[in-house]
């Protein structure tokens, strides 16, 4: 199956954090990465308290795991690479975000797929057109979406 994730980071060496997010995917049983976006330099996006930009990104996978397991993965590397979870949408180290999954839809607390925020979120969207040229992810068709949504705070960074 495939499936999207997005990467966020906006303390410490962010190239380097995005680097480490990269090297621990790669290393997932049955998964192997398919594509990567550019890389964007944003502004934070709803937060409370202020934060230094971020570096964000997105990666398509084929992975033979279920999505909670997915999810768990990228949980555990955000862990390894110094998550801390101290305040709702507070900076971090990394963020791993499963964003699609193909064939799948889910609503439950711990996971919501597709992921509720990608069509308010340019630092999603952008990345996503990268992978995805004809706007459509996955089943997902956010062409109005992506033409709609503010594009100010994105700079290409890589």
């Amino acid at each position: 199956m495939k499936a999207v994730l997005g990467l966020g980071s906006n303390l410490g060496n962010r190239e380097e954090n995005i680097a480490g997010a990269l090297s621990l995917l790669e290393k997932l049983p049955d998964t192997r990465l398919l594509a990567l976006s550019n890389i964007y330099e944003t502004a934070p996006f709803d937060v409370g308290s202020p934060q230094d930009d971020y570096l964000n990104c997105c990666v398509l996978l084929d992975t033979q795991l279920p999505p909670e397991d997915l999810l768990d993965r990228c949980l555990e590397a955000e862990a390894k690479l110094g998550r801390v979870r101290l305040e709702y949408h507070g900076a971090r180290t990394m963020d791993i975000d499963l964003l699609l999954y193909e064939g799948f839809q889910s609503d439950a607390p711990k996971l919501r797929v597709p992921h509720p925020g990608i069509r308010e979120r340019a630092f999603v969207m952008v990345p996503l057109s990268d992978i995805f040229h004809d706007y459509t992810a996955l089943g997902l068709d956010f062409r109005s979406a992506y033409e709609s949504v503010d594009k100010a705070g994105i700079r290409l960074y890589k």
